[in-house]
């Protein structure tokens, strides 16, 4: 492959930010649509950033290096799904902070979940870039999956999917039909 094929090939693979991407909306899974709100690239780190007090659009593009155009499509874009919320304050003119809603404040778990699982493999030698702190103890925030009904710590070892009352056949979630009447998820033995 000669030097212009190979570059050729690259800019295909390049990702290009005008082009329109994928809804997960319609599909009949919390992950989908939950990725379809804040999957995008930035969008969990803003969301960090935000959590952890830095609200203001100059301060979170600062800290983040995005730039200014796709940090205000995805901040506009947390707003519109009730994610964020826009706060006037005045600076000589009206500008405004982003703050959570109690939907983003629930989404805190994940951040946490994903900070506990780059700690855990990708944090290197060097430790642990950011310690999530409990206020009142100091002590260090991790995340455990407990089971609602008896409380039990579960693992990927004893937990599996089942159809739930909003499951469908569609668009992401054709497992569900390979598992009829047993877990979604087992692993098969």
């Amino acid at each position: 492959m000669n030097l212009d094929s190979k570059l050729d090939f690259v800019k295909e693979l390049r990702y290009d930010s005008n082009m329109q991407r994928t809804s997960f909306s319609d599909f009949a899974c919390s992950v989908a649509r939950t990725l379809d709100i804040v999957g995008e690239w930035w969008s969990p780190l803003i969301l960090r950033d935000v959590f952890f007090g830095v609200t203001r659009f100059d301060k979170i593009q600062e800290d983040l290096g995005i730039p200014r155009k796709v940090l205000a499509e995805r901040l506009a874009r947390l707003v519109e799904h009730g994610v964020l919320e826009r706060v006037p304050y005045r600076d000589g003119r009206i500008r405004y902070e982003y703050h959570l809603t109690d939907k983003g404040r629930d989404f805190l778990t994940s951040i946490i979940a994903m900070m506990n699982w780059g700690d855990r493999w990708q944090s290197g030698q060097e430790g642990v870039p950011v310690r999530a702190v409990h206020t009142g103890c100091g002590g260090d925030v991790q995340t455990h999956l407990v089971c609602t009904c008896c409380g039990a710590h579960v693992t990927s070892d004893n937990i599996h999917g089942e159809a739930g009352p909003g499951a469908r056949i569609g668009k992401g979630t054709a497992f569900l039909g390979r598992f009829p009447n047993r877990s979604a998820f087992a692993t098969e033995r």
